[in-house]
């Protein structure tokens, strides 16, 4: 749980954040330690890098802890465990979205167009089907019981593909995001964080502020949930 003194910092912190992602000047020859410099072929778009990322990064948890509690249930039968699925993996989708429409942006300033059929493209695509598949399989079952069981199950086999399609697929085929197969910089700055010191500080502080903001939002949804099932408990 978060305490009111907490909610101020984690605020006060993603605020900072995004407001020196956006305002930090970009210059060819960085000389002060609030100057990031500036990328050859990314130039002013490379802040998308302090969010974008973050974002991606904040999916995959939020997946993890759905396959987390999956298992939990699968073995203990606890409602509250497929709740707490439930909940991360509504904000895992919403967070691939988010991540979805950052990198589009990118890709619509940097490649000319919002979207390419890019294998990083493609594979988020995939994801997003396989877990709107996730919310239609619930959708269609209104046993609770098998409800929970079958969509636990899913979630499990759903949470194994993620790392292959945010991680895998989009560095073994040819592709124009950065770290793509033929890549000639490798896996790419970001993930061997191959950046300047004031920058990659902000990229981590953007990394851990939207984490937080993630466990904050997590929890509200489990409580409101749970709010949710003893109502509808009460009343049958």
């Amino acid at each position: 749980m978060f305490s009111p003194l907490s909610k101020i910092i984690l605020s006060v912190w993603i605020t900072v954040v995004l407001i020196l992602g956006f305002a930090m000047p970009m210059v060819p020859v960085p000389q002060h330690w609030y100057e990031l410099p500036l990328i050859p072929g990314l130039e002013e778009k490379a802040r998308n890098i302090i969010f974008h990322v973050p974002m991606a990064w904040t999916t995959m948890v939020a997946f993890a802890v759905s396959v987390v509690f999956s298992i939990r249930y699968l073995k203990t039968k606890n409602y509250v465990d497929e709740i707490r699925t439930v909940a991360a993996a509504g904000l895992g989708t919403m967070f691939c979205i988010l991540a979805t429409l950052t990198g589009s942006l990118w890709a619509k300033f940097n490649w000319g167009s919002f979207w390419n059929w890019d294998p990083r493209e493609t594979s988020i695509f995939i994801l997003l089907l396989i877990y709107s598949a996730y919310f239609a399989l619930r959708s269609a079952i209104d046993n609770e019981e098998k409800k929970a069981t079958l969509s636990s199950a899913y979630a499990i086999i759903a949470g194994a593909t993620t790392p292959f399609f945010i991680f895998v697929m989009p560095r073994v085929m040819k592709g124009l995001h950065p770290g793509s197969k033929g890549d000639e910089m490798g896996s790419a700055p970001v993930a061997q964080l191959h950046m300047p010191p004031n920058m990659l500080i902000l990229f981590l502080a953007s990394i851990f502020g939207f984490t937080m903001f993630f466990y904050w939002i997590y929890n509200l949804k489990v409580r409101s949930l749970l709010l949710e099932h003893t109502h509808q408990a009460s009343r049958h």
